[in-house]
């Protein structure tokens, strides 16, 4: 009570509109209640009536009066903040300095609403001026008031009030607040936001804000390819920071004087993707947009953002879409992007082939698939697909899909087939009847089949490493013992199979003593020339169990029939289980690949005691 005392003192009666706010914001802050102010007019009040010469009216008169006169002037009030377009709201301190007054006009003011709210009241005892919209909180809990700004307090701005306020001498810090912002507004079509500013937290929310839109946009970008153009605004600052290609547009020494600039190679969709990066970090794409975002990341120097998009694909990588992400890939030059998804067509080769994209694939795409030695088809079934593309590329190139266009089409590719890979039956069903072969070509191709010698072919004989059908595995024991150690030499076991196929892995004995960790090597060696097919340096854990742990290649290893190879296992752990009563000969069978004889014989050398009987390298996981 005393500070504000102590503040009255130092206002005169010209300058209400200042005393005014400071009492407005005493209540808010809670530093001072209702009661204490009513007590304030009432001195205020009697002050006004030492200064007055003439007798006053009745106290029954001059209450009417002043009601009236009140009355008067919020209304001539609202009349002029109706014409400047401003809205009338009593609670916002800054609609009481929205319209300059002389200086009498606000003593007139200063008493009138000094005694209004010392006695105007109505029957419920509540003051008869704008205190209305402050509830009185009981003394002993008084609640500090924070009000938060609404959009039925922002003002709408014309120019007319911009050139009024500009025309004072002295704005004072609200009146500047409010010129800003209805400068501000003018320029952009009256549309900001009153101190939009203070709603937003951080920087990354006010830049998040302004994209897209016209507010303080020095520049804009037409976007698209007619008759599809959108028009986007945009700030160079915050392009310049996030992209050296925008930098060089603005600021570099050919920077362009125009301010609107057309970008007809990108979609709107990528833009706006683009610039939600560049002013808060955010990324929203869809696999829609993906490819379009990342080629606009590209051409404007993203690199954050073009990860964000290749990642996204990754998680998105399936093999209906892998043949149109390669070639998307191979066009962006991301490598990454080429390898993951060649690696799930050799997975899934048959349904990546059989999706729509496949045949909307180009040549040097095709061929590269072509040349994988991974393909998981059989070559006749690859050769099919081939076929199919040929037709759609003549197709689009408005060609007939006959033998020779279809050959032509081909070029290279045609020679990347595996002509030799087929059976002679699938063969003359297919390839020799289907026309892309010379006369020449097929019969050297069945003297290939037929006859030894073997004649000079044009195409590839080397296997594909394809594992079709189920995983498959074979046992050699017949019983399990414990306790096998190990003191750095491999157990090994030597094997031959009666035809073709991959080995992917074995099947090792684990720890005696509960669950343990493994430190292992495996190795399959040709046998005659000491060839390693295949290796791999890893660890499994065991759980004490007297089942095998499966150990397994990075990659399938090609066993040739009648051919012997050598299994190798070196083990550093603990004492293990083994097999006994060990099978020389083991004939698998299955519904869907037939059957796969093994015969198992003795390796020569130091092999850690393992042998046909017993030992370690109980099982062979294979394909065929």
């Amino acid at each position: 009570m005393i500070w504000l005392c102590t503040c009255r003192t130092h206002l005169v009666r010209g300058c209400f509109n200042s005393y005014w706010i400071i009492v407005i914001n005493c209540i808010v802050s809670g530093k001072i209640e209702l009661k204490f102010i009513r007590r304030l007019f009432h001195m205020d009040r009697k002050m006004d009536e030492k200064d007055k010469p003439d007798k006053q009216p009745k106290r029954k008169e001059r209450k009417n009066d002043e009601k009236t006169a009140n009355r008067e002037e919020n209304q001539t009030a609202k009349n002029l903040c109706t014409n400047q377009k401003l809205n009338v709201n009593p609670r916002n301190p800054l609609n009481s300095v929205s319209q300059p007054q002389s200086h009498q006009q606000q003593a007139n003011s200063t008493a009138t609403y000094s005694e209004s709210s010392a006695e105007a009241m109505d029957d419920s005892g509540v003051p008869d001026s704008p205190l209305n919209s402050i509830q009185e909180s009981p003394a002993q809990n008084p609640v500090k008031m924070e009000r938060v700004p609404s959009t039925s307090d922002l003002p709408v701005f014309s120019s007319q009030f911009v050139t009024q306020i500009s025309s004072q001498s002295d704005p004072g810090p609200e009146k500047a607040l409010l010129l800003a912002t209805a400068s501000a507004a003018f320029g952009h079509g009256g549309n900001a936001p009153y101190n939009w500013q203070a709603t937003k937290i951080c920087v990354k929310d006010r830049l998040s804000y302004l994209c897209n839109t016209e507010i303080m946009a020095d520049v804009h970008f037409m976007v698209g390819a007619p008759p599809h153009q959108q028009k986007i605004p945009a700030h160079k600052f915050v392009l310049s920071v996030g992209s050296a290609v925008f930098d060089a547009q603005f600021n570099g020494p050919m920077a362009t004087q125009e301010d609107i600039v057309e970008i007809p190679d990108v979609e709107p969709a990528a833009f706006i993707s683009l610039l939600r990066f560049l002013y808060s970090d955010e990324v929203k794409i869809c696999s829609d947009s993906v490819m379009t975002t990342l080629y606009a990341a590209k051409k404007y120097a993203v690199p954050a953002l073009e990860k964000q998009c290749v990642e996204f694909l990754k998680r998105n990588l399936s093999s209906d879409n892998a043949f149109m992400l390669l070639t998307q890939a191979r066009l962006f030059d991301e490598p990454q992007l080429a390898a993951l998804c060649l690696e799930t067509i050799d997975k899934n080769t048959h349904e990546a082939l059989q999706a729509d994209g496949f045949t909307d694939i180009d040549l040097e795409t095709l061929c590269c698939v072509l040349e994988r030695d991974t393909l998981g088809i059989r070559e006749f079934k690859l050769f099919a697909s081939v076929c199919r593309w040929a037709e759609a590329e003549c197709t689009r190139k408005n060609l007939p899909p006959s033998p020779e266009n279809q050959r032509g089409v081909l070029g290279r590719a045609l020679r990347l087939i595996r002509f030799p890979l087929m059976s002679v039956e699938e063969f003359a069903q297919g390839a020799a009847q289907s026309g892309l072969l010379e006369d020449k070509e097929v019969v050297k191709l069945f003297l290939y089949f037929t006859v030894n010698p073997k004649p000079q072919i044009a195409f590839l004989d080397v296997p594909r490493c394809c594992l079709t059908g189920k995983e498959q595995v074979v046992s050699r024991f017949c019983q399990i013992e414990s306790r096998w150690g190990y003191s750095g030499t491999s157990d090994r076991i030597r094997f031959m199979v009666n035809r073709r196929i991959f080995v992917v892995g074995f099947g090792l004995y684990g720890s005696i003593h509960g669950p343990k960790e493994y430190y292992v090597t495996i190795q399959i060696i040709q046998s005659d020339t000491g060839k390693v097919m295949g290796h791999n340096d890893t660890s499994f854990q065991c759980d004490g169990s007297n089942s095998t742990f499966r150990v397994m290649f990075k990659e399938p290893v090609e066993i040739l029939p009648n051919t012997s190879y050598t299994a190798c296992s070196t083990l550093k752990g603990p004492d293990s289980y083994y097999g006994a009563k060990g099978l020389r000969k083991v004939t698998h069978e299955s519904v869907s690949s037939g059957k796969v004889t093994f015969q198992f014989t003795y390796a020569a050398g130091n092999n850690n005691g393992t042998s046909v009987e017993d030992g370690q390298i109980p099982e062979i996981i294979f394909y065929t």
